[in-house]
């Protein structure tokens, strides 16, 4: 029997793992690639992280940095298990409350594998291995996504996954999102 998972740990599936990167944020944020890199024990895209992930890691690194509490709520890059390439990242918006719904319960789940890599199922296997370490080390049971109406990809993906259509609202950055709830 497998001991079970800690908030610090890296959590794996059949293809990939995702690496904790809230030790790392700094590193990025500051242009330490190859140090993050090193730290990480994964090879990052040469042009990553761009300006709009760049500011990105800057406000979660700022987030951590005011609300320390919040670690296990930082981001994890999706890592190909045996080649250690990173092919996307993955994580919530932040602790249980921060979220579209304002549900005090709820987690809202965020998702993004490059493009070069889409297509083979990655994306579910993020969300479903997510969603089960929250409920297994933090005892959540509600789930948020909150998707552009044009993303037919991730509207596939939150629908197989069981979520359900709960709303939709406005947001300043990403324009008119519906809002999913998965309800363990």
């Amino acid at each position: 029997m497998k001991p079970p998972l800690r908030s610090s740990d890296t959590i794996r599936t059949e293809r990939l793992e995702l690496v904790p990167l809230a030790d790392s944020l700094e590193l990025l944020v500051e242009g330490k690639r190859v140090e993050a890199e090193r730290e990480l024990g994964v090879l990052l895209p040469r042009w990553w992280p761009d300006r709009h992930d760049l500011g990105f890691l800057a406000f979660r690194a700022r987030q951590l940095a005011a609300e320390p509490d919040d670690r296990d709520w930082m981001p994890w890059l999706v890592v190909l298990g045996d080649e250690r390439v990173m092919i996307g990242h993955a994580g919530f918006h932040g602790r249980p409350g921060k979220n579209a719904r304002n549900d005090p319960d709820a987690v809202e789940l965020g998702y993004m594998i490059l493009v070069a890599q889409r297509g083979r199922g990655y994306a579910t296997e993020v969300v479903d291995a997510l969603v089960k370490w929250a409920a297994d080390v933090h005892g959540i049971r509600r789930f948020v996504a909150s998707i552009g109406p044009e993303n037919a990809p991730s509207l596939a993906l939150v629908r197989k996954l069981g979520f359900v259509d709960v709303g939709r609202h406005w947001d300043d950055q990403d324009g008119e999102e519906l809002e999913f709830l998965l309800e363990l």
